[in-house]
């Protein structure tokens, strides 16, 4: 362990001390601090996605202080500790990859995996291990591709769309509150589908429409000052139409 990962480990110690710590950190425990890293690997992503290097190298450190944290309650608990929590990843690493570290004659990386999940738990399924936890977007992609790696899987992108098409009907077929909830959820799973079999990754590609619709709100609303919100929606339709032309102007200089 370095020096400098041997003095957050021992701030955190302090930082949980019963008679001297801090209050809050000293009340926490792992179910109340999975949320803020959870809110830290995103905000990890976010720093990527701006290309902001100064954002990544803070956001990192708060991730990085997230495994110390848990580590110390894990500590505290008996269970293990961060020199644990090292020594587990390295050999993780190592062991996955045969070819950098072994004699290079040696199974891929899905099959070690597999082999893995299948010795840690008690449950065969292929979908073992999809953490419940994970985004809804996240875990479905990840759920079909498991079930693809059995061969459960359209053989190209045209059933997938298909099945999109199929479940907007039955969205629109739907006969009460709860048949509509339960409809739209099998379309979003869908489209999540359709998006992996054209190789898009849908996290990604909803991440960019966000951003996207985000920022043309935004054209919309500077375009309109004050009197935004009193616009009618035919207006503000306009100004939507106004935004888009604007992106095109700045992609494309000479008109084109």
């Amino acid at each position: 362990m370095t020096a400098m990962l041997e003095e957050l480990r021992d701030i955190m110690a302090r930082l949980r001390d019963p008679e001297t710590g801090c209050p809050w950190d000293v009340e926490q425990d792992f179910r109340t601090i999975a949320p803020y890293t959870i809110e830290e690997a995103y905000e990890v992503a976010d720093a990527i996605e701006r290309d902001d290097m100064a954002a990544l190298r803070d956001e990192l450190g708060d991730l990085q202080l997230q495994v110390v944290f848990h580590a110390r309650m894990a500590e505290e608990a008996g269970a293990f500790d961060l020199k644990d929590v090292l020594a587990s990843i390295s050999a993780k690493m190592i062991r996955r990859h045969p070819h950098v570290f072994g004699d290079g004659a040696s199974p891929g990386w899905e099959e070690i995996k597999a082999a893995e999940r299948a010795g840690a738990s008690e449950d065969g399924s292929a979908l073992a291990g999809v953490a419940s936890a994970l985004p809804a977007l996240l875990r479905a992609e990840k759920l079909q591709k498991r079930a693809a790696r059995t061969g459960f899987d359209w053989p190209d992108q045209s059933g997938a769309r298909e099945k999109v098409v199929e479940e907007i009907d039955e969205v629109d077929r739907a006969t009460s509150a709860e048949h509509r909830f339960e409809e739209m959820g099998d379309l979003l799973f869908a489209l999540v589908n359709w998006a992996r079999k054209c190789g898009i990754d849908p996290e990604a590609a909803l991440r960019a429409a966000n951003a996207k619709f985000e920022k043309r709100f935004r054209a919309m609303e500077d375009m309109a000052g004050d009197r935004f919100a009193g616009l009618t929606l035919d207006e503000k339709e306009e100004l939507w139409v106004r935004a888009k032309a604007g992106e095109a102007g700045r992609s494309h200089p000479a008109g084109r």
